[in-house]
């Protein structure tokens, strides 16, 4: 009888441990498919390539496609060398250029079919590129014939200038809209930083100040600023906008208050000089109302309207609300909305690239 109970009791725990692990089994089985997805979410979110790969299109999506307002970051520490470093760089070239007369320029617009009137109809500038104002401008007695002279040479550099804006812009959404960016994007994207004054990474900002100035504002302001040519800052330091340096290479105001050491920044050629003021525009927090306006007219579908963003410009100069009625009678007496909607025509150069 002690034998058999013995045996009775093996087989009791044999078939206790069988539960036993069967349960165990079932739970681990249980658990395994309850904690598989959270781990596999986990991993997605924090050790997954996405988290190193662009994730601008939402960004997109989210921030630069929307109606309202983007509210650019200006805190963003940026000095001028920062911020003008390729300006800077280039008006250290060493090449001496060729400063003409008003007689060579004129005799050149006319070789090349170069008048205003046709660029009114037309829409259409031709790509000359005049590094220097003539001295002679300041001689033409005709008021007309001066101003024209003055348009005529400005006009392609601002176009110009703001048509590589309008690229790099175009490539900034192309970039965006991407799901991952290359090594070339990033650097490019970089660099773009650097230039507009924009912490890295801040895509919202870097899109509200990489826009364009319209051409008949820039006029405006570099035929204030210079006396339509004639200034002393313009004739010696190609400066056609009046843009203060502190550590740049400068022309002093014979009429600056004693204690104020800023300079008139000096450049290399007309076309740097309306580089820098795009820049200035584009960057400065004191125009940053400005940009606020511009953004709303993009938002709109709206052209970008001089007589609009001018309202913005009364700490540009010391006279405040004056100086934008003076660029606002500038604008409407010389029809200068014409020329907004102006394109540059193609270079030589730019078609023997294309052969």
């Amino acid at each position: 009888m002690m034998r058999k109970f013995k045996k009775s009791g093996f087989l009791k725990n044999k078939s206790f441990n069988i539960v036993s692990r069967f349960f165990l089994s079932s739970f681990i089985v249980i658990s395994f498919f309850y904690v598989a997805p959270i781990i596999i979410n986990f991993s997605n979110e924090n050790l997954n390539n996405k988290e190193f790969t662009n994730n601008s299109k939402n960004i997109l999506n989210r921030t630069l496609n929307k109606d309202e307002v983007i509210e650019e970051d200006t805190t963003a520490d940026a000095n001028e060398r920062d911020l003008l470093y390729d300006i800077l760089e280039e008006n250290n070239s060493e090449i001496n250029l060729v400063r003409y007369t008003t007689s060579e320029i004129d005799s050149l617009f006319k070789e090349v079919n170069y008048n205003l009137k046709d660029v009114r109809d037309t829409k259409l500038v031709k790509p000359i590129d005049i590094g220097l104002l003539p001295n002679e401008i300041k001689n033409i007695a005709n008021t007309k014939k001066r101003k024209d002279m003055f348009i005529k040479i400005v006009l392609p550099l601002i176009v110009k200038e703001n048509n590589k804006i309008r690229v790099d812009r175009k490539r900034l959404f192309t970039i965006l809209n991407k799901n991952s960016n290359t090594d070339i994007e990033k650097k490019w994207l970089e660099k773009k930083y650097k230039q507009y004054g924009v912490r890295k990474n801040d895509l919202s900002t870097l899109k509200v100040r990489m826009d364009e100035i319209p051409v008949s504002l820039a006029i405006a302001q570099a035929a204030k600023e210079t006396g339509w040519g004639t200034s002393r800052f313009a004739l010696k330091g190609n400066a056609l906008f009046g843009q203060w340096t502190w550590s740049g290479e400068g022309l002093k105001p014979k009429n600056a208050d004693q204690g104020k050491d800023h300079k008139v920044m000096k450049f290399h050629s007309l076309q740097l000089s309306v580089r820098a003021y795009l820049r200035n525009l584009n960057t400065h927090s004191t125009y940053k109302n400005l940009r606020k306006a511009r953004t709303q007219l993009r938002n709109q579908n709206k052209p970008l309207d001089s007589l609009i963003l001018s309202k913005h410009l009364d700490k540009y100069a010391e006279t405040g609300n004056q100086y934008i009625e003076v660029l606002q009678k500038i604008i409407e007496q010389n029809n200068l909305k014409d020329f907004d909607e102006a394109r540059l025509l193609p270079s030589s150069k730019d078609l023997e690239s294309l052969i």
